[in-house]
């Protein structure tokens, strides 16, 4: 018998962790209640169709479709640091409601299994998807992958522009924040945590 890749393929259909589910109707009504509030026309353009249009807004960014995070077996021990960069994302401050954007560099160190790559840039998009902190996407990201492929080493480094502050407060245009979330060696091994930052640094700079 031929064991073939698709024999060895290990897959677990997931439904994204998102908030709760979100009542569409009322969030179309509160907007239009906020207009009012900030002096808007219920009568004109923007009173009648902006409540529709900002619901559809938020509903979309914090909306995730179901999808499978595919893993396989180590089978050649793979051992060293795996780095993917460039992974584009966009989220929603929980503070403002305002979004940040930015790229994702994730690395791991795999042990029984390795991912499909293209779904740790889906598990980045999954978390995303959310009303949150920057610090707290981090910190999502590495532990959701650490858990899906059993490994105890794993890196996220976030890149973003927060238009909470860019476009308000501050108006910091053009300011990066950087954070950088951590498991097991490359959070207490200097070594093996420097490695990981230079290669996400490079990642990023590829992309």
């Amino acid at each position: 018998m031929v064991t073939t890749l698709s024999d060895l393929e290990i897959g677990h259909t997931l439904l994204p962790p998102t908030a709760p589910s979100i009542d569409r109707n009322a969030a179309e009504l509160a907007v239009g209640q906020l207009l009012t509030a900030l002096g808007v026309d219920a009568s004109t353009e923007v009173g009648v169709n902006t409540p529709r249009r900002v619901a559809d807004a938020y509903t979309q960014m914090l909306t995730q479709k179901p999808w499978e995070f595919t893993k396989f077996p180590n089978e050649d021990d793979q051992h060293d640091l795996v780095v993917t960069g460039g992974i584009e994302f966009t989220s929603v401050c929980g503070h403002h409601l305002l979004p940040f954007f930015g790229t994702a560099a994730v690395g791991y160190r795999p042990a029984a299994f390795i991912p499909g790559l293209s779904k740790v840039a889906r598990s980045v998009r999954m978390f995303a998807a959310r009303l949150q902190t920057q610090e707290g996407l981090g910190q999502q990201v590495a532990r959701f992958l650490q858990q899906q492929l059993e490994c105890a080493d794993v890196g996220v480094l976030l890149r973003a522009e927060h238009t909470c502050m860019t476009c308000r407060g501050v108006r910091a245009q053009g300011s990066l924040t950087i954070t950088v979330a951590t498991t097991g060696a490359l959070q207490t091994d200097a070594t093996a945590r420097a490695e990981f930052l230079q290669l996400a640094s490079m990642a990023g700079r590829a992309a």
